[in-house]
Parts: C-alpha cells; sequence; structure tokens
C-alpha cells in the first residue's frame, strides 16, 4: 500500500477531486500554504494499492496543468528587503509536487 501526497493549485483541487471519484479513489483535501509565493495551496493524500500508484499518478498529472500568471510580490515585513521585487512578476503556478510513500499499517476504525 501507497500513500500519494500531491501538492497542488487551489484552481485545480476540484476538477482533480471530481476525477478522483469518478475513477473510484478516495482522499482527504487539506488547505496549505506554498513557502515561495504564499499563496493558498491544496494537499490531497490518497491511500492506494501499490498496483494503483500509475493511474493515480496520470489523474493527477492530466488535471494539474502548469500555467503562466502575473504575481505582485508581498512586501518584506520587517525582514531583508535586499530581494524584494517592487513590481509584479510572471511565474509558472500549477502542476503538482508528489509524495509515494510506503505504507506500514492502514485502519481504518
Amino acid at each position: 500500500m501507497k500513500l500519494i501526497m500531491a501538492v497542488i493549485q487551489d484552481s485545480d483541487s476540484s476538477k482533480l477531486l471530481n476525477a478522483l471519484v469518478e475513477r473510484g479513489f478516495r482522499s482527504t483535501k487539506l488547505s496549505s500554504t506554498g513557502g515561495f509565493l504564499k499563496s493558498g495551496n491544496t494537499t490531497i493524500m490518497i491511500g492506494t494499492d501499490d498496483h494503483k500508484v500509475d493511474e493515480v499518478l496520470d489523474i493527477i498529472k492530466g488535471q494539474c496543468e502548469n500555467r503562466r500568471q502575473m504575481i505582485s510580490p508581498v512586501a518584506p515585513m520587517g525582514g531583508n528587503a535586499d530581494s524584494y521585487i517592487p513590481y509584479p512578476v510572471e511565474v509558472e503556478v500549477g502542476g503538482a509536487t508528489v509524495f509515494v510513500l510506503p505504507v506500514d499499517q492502514f485502519h481504518q476504525f
């Protein structure tokens, strides 16, 4: 058994969760915050059998796409202002960061 943890952008969460349900996978959704953009993310946890990991990864890849977006950086609060960029910049957002972890035991009470 494996635990798949996918960190995705909030805007991709609904379509990913719907696609997982359509294919019979149960999941847990957690709110999270990204360290670089300081914006909302969603972390999806999916427990599945070893032989279904590739299917889950294909679903995630198909629903979480990269795209470019203009962002306005947040001014530093009391920190070092040397690296602060005071104007909007275009960055790549979206996609998914996925961790596949072994599960020693699984219990459902």
